[in-house]
Protein backbone atom coordinates (compact mmCIF):
# COMPACT_ATOMS: atom_id res chain seq x y z
CA UNK A 1 0.00 0.00 0.00
CA UNK A 2 1.33 3.44 -0.90
CA UNK A 3 1.63 5.53 2.26
CA UNK A 4 3.82 8.23 0.71
CA UNK A 5 1.07 10.82 1.24
CA UNK A 6 0.58 9.91 4.90
CA UNK A 7 0.73 12.77 7.39
CA UNK A 8 2.09 11.11 10.53
CA UNK A 9 1.20 12.43 14.00
CA UNK A 10 2.33 11.44 17.49
CA UNK A 11 0.27 11.91 20.61
CA UNK A 12 1.16 15.06 22.51
CA UNK A 13 1.80 12.71 25.45
CA UNK A 14 4.59 11.06 23.43
CA UNK A 15 6.55 14.18 22.52
CA UNK A 16 10.10 14.83 23.70
CA UNK A 17 12.75 12.18 24.31
CA UNK A 18 10.27 9.33 24.72
CA UNK A 19 10.93 6.84 21.91
CA UNK A 20 8.17 4.43 22.95
CA UNK A 21 5.38 5.79 20.81
CA UNK A 22 3.30 5.19 17.76
CA UNK A 23 2.47 7.54 14.94
CA UNK A 24 -0.93 7.65 13.28
CA UNK A 25 -1.90 8.87 9.81
CA UNK A 26 -5.61 9.62 9.42
CA UNK A 27 -5.50 11.64 6.19
CA UNK A 28 -5.65 8.68 3.80
CA UNK A 29 -8.99 7.82 2.14
CA UNK A 30 -10.82 5.05 3.99
CA UNK A 31 -7.90 3.91 6.16
CA UNK A 32 -5.90 4.77 9.24
CA UNK A 33 -2.22 3.79 9.26
CA UNK A 34 -0.22 3.19 12.44
CA UNK A 35 3.55 2.75 12.76
CA UNK A 36 6.24 2.47 15.42
CA UNK A 37 8.08 5.79 15.66
CA UNK A 38 11.39 3.97 16.31
CA UNK A 39 11.17 2.03 13.04
CA UNK A 40 9.17 4.15 10.58
CA UNK A 41 10.50 2.24 7.56
CA UNK A 42 9.02 -1.07 8.72
CA UNK A 43 5.49 -2.04 7.63
CA UNK A 44 2.59 -0.10 9.11
CA UNK A 45 -0.61 -1.49 10.52
CA UNK A 46 -3.62 -0.57 8.39
CA UNK A 47 -7.15 -0.23 9.76
CA UNK A 48 -10.42 0.80 8.16
CA UNK A 49 -11.78 4.01 9.60
CA UNK A 50 -14.59 2.07 11.31
CA UNK A 51 -12.10 -0.36 12.89
CA UNK A 52 -10.02 2.57 14.16
CA UNK A 53 -13.11 4.32 15.56
CA UNK A 54 -14.14 1.13 17.38
CA UNK A 55 -10.62 0.74 18.80
CA UNK A 56 -10.49 4.32 20.07
CA UNK A 57 -13.99 3.94 21.58
CA UNK A 58 -12.81 0.79 23.36
CA UNK A 59 -9.83 2.65 24.82
CA UNK A 60 -12.02 5.50 26.01
CA UNK A 61 -14.50 3.03 27.56
CA UNK A 62 -11.77 1.15 29.45
CA UNK A 63 -12.16 -2.10 27.53
CA UNK A 64 -8.41 -2.77 27.43
CA UNK A 65 -7.44 -1.94 31.01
Amino acid sequence: MDLSGAEWHKSTLSQGDNNNCVEVARNLPGIVAVRDSKTPDKPSLIFTTSEWTAFISGIRNGEFG
